[in-house]
């Protein structure tokens, strides 16, 4: 058997593309080289999912991940024992039966997860609530999200929210919790002296107070707390620039201050290779960044580009489990 790791891969919501996305990506040939794959579904959804894309892979059933194999022509799949025949589920319509599968996939994938049986999981999309269910699964007292997009890091100071609400958002201790975290997790995944920047809010950086005030109130004190300690975290730079200069290798990792700033300028620049990557999970935990696409569910048509992505971030990433569970393993287990 080899020795690549094992990664667990969700398949979502099985009336969306999960299934089919996920089975082009785990009988890629590229993609078994780096890792081997177990994946979390009822089998007669990847049965369907491998007719819906022309494929002539086996899909096998294991009871342990230790059992996955190299075989790109093999699926290997953990029964989740949800759904018996597959035509219970209508594509691209969302139905209780499918988000029972969607959920006890990831409820199995974060049991193996935490007893160490696999190295990580790389999630498919399911409609909404997917980093709060794995945060309350492996008791994670905080998630943040670090999208990768080549060797840049980018985090979130804020995401899920409206952009006035986001704006009104931005003091001086968010910009330093949010900078220190950015920190710590550029260590954890393997940046040992990690370059970092904080974008700016305004126009051309507020211009000294002319466009705006919260650059001088704000983000500048919160980055001199940290940089008081001993950091040397730049900015804040000009969000028109500071994303070119990380892309360029300026930076490690950049602070984006709300949800489109860094979402607009990664998958502007390269929307197949943006991964997801959940920051304060005991876990290694990947994800594609866009949703179920109900519209193209069981057309055949979902490119797995972006799923191929999130799982070569997971078996890159895997090698540093260690670390991932000794920073936030710890937390989680004082719940703090």
């Amino acid at each position: 058997m080899s020795h690549v790791p094992v990664l667990g891969v969700t398949v979502g919501d099985p009336a969306g593309i999960g299934p089919e996305i996920t089975l082009l990506t785990v009988t890629d040939p590229e993609m078994r080289a780096l890792a081997r794959a177990v994946v979390y579904a009822d089998p007669a959804i990847m049965r369907r999912a491998a007719r819906v894309v022309g494929s002539k892979a086996t899909i096998n059933v294991v009871t342990d991940p230790a059992e996955a194999g190299d075989d790109p022509n093999v699926v290997d799949v953990i029964d989740i024992g949800v759904i018996a025949d597959a035509e219970l589920v209508e594509w691209g319509k969302v139905q209780v039966i499918a988000g029972k599968a969607a959920i006890t996939s990831i409820e199995r994938s974060v049991q193996d997860a935490l007893a160490g049986r696999t190295a990580g999981i790389v999630t498919s999309p399911i409609i909404l609530g997917h980093t709060e269910m794995l945060q309350d699964l492996t008791q994670a007292p905080f998630t943040d999200t670090m999208f990768v997009v080549r060797d840049l890091c980018v985090f979130f100071a804020t995401r899920h929210m409206s952009l006035l609400k986001a704006v009104q958002s931005i003091k001086a201790d968010l910009i330093e919790g949010s900078v220190r975290r950015a920190l710590v997790a550029l260590r954890v995944f393997g940046y040992d002296n990690p370059r970092l920047a904080v974008a700016a809010l305004n126009p051309h950086g507020g211009e000294n107070g002319h466009f705006g005030m919260e650059e001088i109130e704000e983000i500048i004190p919160g980055i001199q707390r940290v940089n008081a300690d001993g950091a040397n975290v730049a900015g804040p730079i000009p969000a028109d620039s500071v994303f070119h200069f990380g892309i360029q290798g300026g930076f490690d990792g950049i602070v984006s201050l709300y949800h489109d700033q860094g979402h607009i300028a990664t998958k502007t620049f390269d929307f197949d290779e943006t991964v997801s990557v959940t920051v304060g999970l005991p876990i290694l935990r990947t994800s594609v960044d866009h949703g179920t696409a109900f519209d193209i569910a069981g057309t055949g048509k979902a490119s797995p580009a972006t799923m191929k992505s999130a799982f070569t971030a997971g078996a890159k990433f895997s090698k540093f489990n260690d670390r991932i569970k000794a920073e936030y393993g710890q937390l989680a287990h004082l719940g703090k």
